[in-house]
C-alpha cells in the first residue's frame, strides 16, 4: 500500500536523491530523462512529482546534495592545508578524485549543464552561482595567503582565483574523455608555478 504521497513504502527520500544525484552527474541535467530518475529510484511518475516537485527541483537538490558531500573534500583540503601552495594542490588532488569516483567522469557542477536550452536557463543559473561560490572560496584562500605573506601584496587574486577554477573545469572535461589520474596529476605542478614570482 502507497503512502499518502503517492510513494512507495519504505521509500528513503534521502537515499532516492543520493540516486537522482548519481544519474544527474552521469547524464548531465538534459540528459537525464524522466524514465532514467524514477528507475534510478523506483517510483512512478507521480511518486516522483510528489516527492520532489519537478525535475528542476530534484537537480538543485541533488546540486546542494553534491556540494555537501562529494564536492566538498577539495574544498575543505584547500581550507585546512598549512600554506596557500599546498592548499591549491590538496584542491587539485581532490577534484581528480572526485572527477575519476564516478562513471562517465567528471564533476557534477561542471558538466551538469553544458548545451543550454532557453527552457533551462534557471538550472544553469543555478549551476553558475555554485561555481562562483567556488572560485570566492578559491579567492578567498588566496587573500589569506597574501595576509599570511605566502604571495606578494599586489597578487592579482580574482585573475589567479579564475585560473585554478579553470584548471579545476580541465581536470573535469579531461576526465570526462578518459584521461587517468596520472594524466590529470601532471596539471597540477605546472598550474602551481602560477605562484611562483615572475
Amino acid at each position: 500500500m502507497a503512502s499518502a504521497r503517492g510513494r512507495p513504502r519504505g521509500f528513503d527520500r534521502d537515499q532516492a536523491l543520493e540516486r537522482l544525484m548519481q544519474v544527474f552527474w552521469a547524464k548531465g541535467y538534459e540528459g537525464a530523462q524522466l524514465n532514467d530518475l524514477t528507475a534510478a529510484i523506483g517510483v512512478n511518475p507521480p511518486s516522483f512529482y510528489a516527492a520532489f516537485g519537478s525535475k528542476e527541483a530534484a537537480f538543485r537538490e541533488a546540486i546542494d546534495l553534491y556540494i555537501a558531500t562529494v564536492g566538498s573534500a577539495p574544498m575543505g583540503a584547500l581550507e585546512e592545508a598549512a600554506t596557500v601552495r599546498d592548499g591549491l594542490r590538496a584542491m587539485l588532488e581532490g577534484s581528480v578524485a572526485v572527477a575519476l569516483s564516478a562513471k562517465p567522469g567528471g564533476c557534477l557542477l561542471i558538466l551538469g549543464i553544458v548545451n543550454c536550452l532557453p527552457a533551462n536557463e534557471a538550472v544553469r543559473a543555478h549551476l553558475l552561482n555554485a561555481r562562483r561560490k567556488t572560485v570566492e572560496l578559491v579567492a578567498a584562500r588566496l587573500r589569506r595567503g597574501v595576509v599570511d605573506g605566502e604571495l606578494p601584496v599586489d597578487t592579482d587574486i580574482p585573475c589567479l582565483a579564475a585560473f585554478f577554477h579553470g584548471i579545476m573545469q580541465a581536470i573535469s572535461f579531461q576526465a570526462r574523455d578518459g584521461a587517468t589520474q596520472a594524466d590529470l596529476y601532471a596539471l597540477i605542478e605546472p598550474a602551481l608555478r602560477a605562484l611562483d614570482p615572475c
